[in-house]
C-alpha cells in the first residue's frame, strides 16, 4: 500500500507540500448558503414602495448583494419590517434572519435580551431627531413638554436620544405623557392634533414645509442626541459562514464609497426622494453632513463609544435587560478583511473615544 512513509528525500517533501496545501485549500473552502435571509428595520415606502436609505438602501437598489453572490445561485431574501426595531428581534429571536440592519437601541435591547448576535458594521450615522409640534402649539422648547402627550416609537433607536434630550431639559418620561406611534402613524397623529408633540426623524419635516408642523428643536448642533444603526449577524451563521459574512460586507462597501464622495450627494438625495420625501426636506436634513464620515462603516473607538453609551443608558432606564458591553459585542475581523479584499483599507478615517479624526488605518 502507497504511504508517504515510503517516499525520501525531496520528493518527500513535495508529498507533503502538496498534502498540506490540500488540506489548507479544503479548510478554507466555503460554500455558501442557498438563502442569506436580510432584515431590515424599516418599511419601504413611496410610489412604488422603494427602500434607498444609507449604503444599505443603495446596495438594495443596485443589487449590490445579488451581484456578489450571483455565481453561487445563493438567493437574497430581504424582508423590511413595518415594526422597526422590535419586529427585527422577534424574527431574529424566531431564527428567521441571518443579517440585520437595525438601529443602535433595539439590537442592543436584543443583545441583552439573549440574542446571540454581532455587530459587525455601522450601517448608518447621523440620523438627526426632531421635535415637531401643530404650528400654533403654545409649546418653544423641550421644557415645555412637561405633562403633554408626546408621541414616538417605543423601543426604536430614537428612544435613547430622546431621553437624552428630556434630561438635558431637566425632564424625565415620567414627565410626559407617552404616545406610542409607529412611523406612519406619526403624521397623522400630529395633524389631527391627538397628540401635542413628535419626536421624529427626516418624516416629519415635509409637515413643516406644508404649514402642519413647526419644528421646536433638531440635534443638528449636537452629535450625542443622532441616531445610528448597524450590521448584525447571528452568531450561528458567523460560525458557519466566515466567508460568506465578509463577502457580504464586501458587497456593501461599493455603495459606502459612493456616499463618500461629496460630488454624488445630490444624485444620492434624488434616490432618497424615491421613498416619498421631497428632496428639499432631505437637503435641510443632510445640510452640513460630512459624507466621507457619515458613509463610513468603521467599528470606531468612538462608533463603539457611541454605542457603549446607549447600552448604559437603555439598562439605566430600564430598556434593556443587563449591561451590554459594546466592545465583547462588536466583531471587526469580517469588516478588516473585506475592507483588505476591496482595496479600501484606510479610506475612512478613524475616531477617536471624542469623535477626533486619528490617523486613517
Amino acid at each position: 500500500m502507497f504511504s508517504l512513509k515510503t517516499l525520501r528525500g525531496p520528493l518527500a517533501r513535495l508529498a507533503l507540500a502538496l498534502t498540506a496545501f490540500s488540506v489548507t485549500v479544503g479548510a478554507y473552502a466555503e460554500t455558501p448558503p442557498t438563502v442569506i435571509r436580510v432584515g431590515v428595520a424599516t418599511p419601504k415606502t413611496g410610489n412604488p414602495p422603494a427602500f434607498t436609505v444609507g449604503p444599505v438602501g443603495v446596495a438594495y437598489t443596485r443589487g449590490l448583494i445579488e451581484e456578489e453572490f450571483k455565481k453561487d445561485n445563493v438567493k437574497i431574501d430581504w424582508v423590511f419590517f413595518r415594526g422597526a426595531g422590535p419586529a427585527v428581534n422577534e424574527a431574529l429571536t424566531n431564527k428567521q434572519l441571518d443579517f440585520a440592519f437595525q438601529g443602535d437601541l433595539p439590537s442592543l435591547v436584543g443583545k441583552a435580551g439573549g440574542l446571540n448576535t454581532r455587530l459587525i458594521a455601522l450601517a448608518g450615522t447621523r440620523q438627526h431627531v426632531y421635535l415637531a409640534v401643530p404650528p400654533d402649539s403654545p409649546i418653544k422648547s423641550v421644557k415645555d413638554l412637561k405633562g403633554k402627550r408626546v408621541g414616538f416609537s417605543i423601543g426604536t433607536n430614537i428612544q435613547t436620544p430622546i431621553n437624552r434630550i428630556l434630561a438635558a431639559n431637566g425632564l424625565t418620561e415620567r414627565d410626559i405623557r407617552v404616545v406610542n406611534l409607529s412611523v406612519e402613524g406619526i403624521a397623522p397623529a400630529l395633524t389631527s392634533k391627538s397628540i401635542d408633540a413628535v419626536f421624529s426623524w427626516v418624516q416629519i419635516l415635509p409637515l413643516k414645509d406644508k404649514g402642519l408642523a413647526r419644528i421646536v428643536f433638531s440635534d443638528h448642533e449636537n452629535a450625542a442626541y443622532a441616531c445610528n444603526s448597524g450590521v448584525l449577524v447571528t452568531d450561528e451563521f458567523a460560525r458557519k459562514y466566515p466567508q460568506t459574512t465578509t463577502r457580504l460586507l464586501k458587497a456593501l462597501l461599493p455603495a459606502n464609497r459612493w456616499l463618500a464622495d461629496p460630488a454624488n450627494t445630490n444624485a444620492y438625495i434624488s434616490l432618497v426622494a424615491q421613498m416619498g420625501f421631497p428632496e428639499k426636506t432631505l437637503h435641510e436634513d443632510q445640510d452640513g453632513e460630512d459624507a466621507l464620515l457619515q458613509s463610513s462603516p468603521l467599528l470606531t473607538d468612538y462608533a463603539l463609544s457611541l454605542y457603549q453609551g446607549v447600552a448604559d443608558d437603555a439598562f439605566r432606564l430600564k430598556l434593556a435587560r443587563t449591561r451590554v458591553d459594546v466592545k465583547q459585542w462588536a466583531d471587526r475581523s469580517f469588516l478588516t478583511a473585506a475592507l483588505q479584499q476591496a482595496q479600501l483599507t484606510g479610506f475612512w478615517p478613524t475616531l477617536d473615544n471624542n469623535g477626533r479624526k486619528l490617523a486613517a488605518k
